[in-house]
């Protein structure tokens, strides 16, 4: 297999660059799997656009954001983004054994089991959904927006599961904790 390195920022075109000049300001770095999308400037552009989006205006709090990530690369098996967003719902609130409970889809909360289940759902069936889980998702009072945002935010994780599935970059978080505790 190819191996497909992490570019270095001056070797990217001037969209990539300038797209994660920004996003170093923001998080105080450049993450591996950014500056690999950024071997395309427009995927680069619309995935943290689309993320920008969903986090403004959601029917989601950032922390059912971060449930959501974890779930789903959880499914996709992505160590990379399981690093990540372990990191990331650390700093929302969750604790590591929180993060633990929601990557095996066992969260005490019933409303935030019931999306977590359902985007468990959607991303292991191909997008389809059990009809049980749909029903659950709206007795716990989300709304259709809240579906379709839901499979907006399994789409991108599913995007970024993907480029490291592919790439096999260098996981630059540390590495989540493993299920079984």
């Amino acid at each position: 297999m190819r191996t497909i390195a992490v570019p270095q920022l001056d070797t990217l075109d001037q969209d990539s660059q300038d797209i994660l000049v920004q996003v170093q300001k923001k998080m105080g770095k450049v993450p591996n799997l950014y500056a690999t999308i950024g071997y395309s400037s427009s995927a680069l552009k619309s995935m943290l656009e689309t993320d920008n989006a969903l986090a403004h205006g959601s029917s989601f709090s950032a922390k059912e954001r971060e449930a959501i990530n974890l779930i789903v690369s959880q499914v996709n098996d992505c160590n990379y983004c399981l690093a990540a967003h372990t990191a990331l719902a650390k700093m929302r609130g969750f604790s590591e054994a929180e993060t633990i409970q929601i990557r095996k889809a066992a969260y005490p909360t019933e409303k935030l089991n019931a999306v977590i289940l359902l985007a468990q759902s959607i991303a292991e069936n191909k997008g389809q959904a059990g009809p049980d889980l749909l029903d659950s998702f709206f007795e716990q009072g989300y709304s259709e927006k809240a579906l379709i945002e839901l499979i907006a935010l399994i789409s991108l994780r599913t995007f970024t599961n993907y480029v490291y599935a592919n790439t096999n970059i260098p996981i630059d978080f540390p590495a989540a904790g493993p299920l079984e505790q």
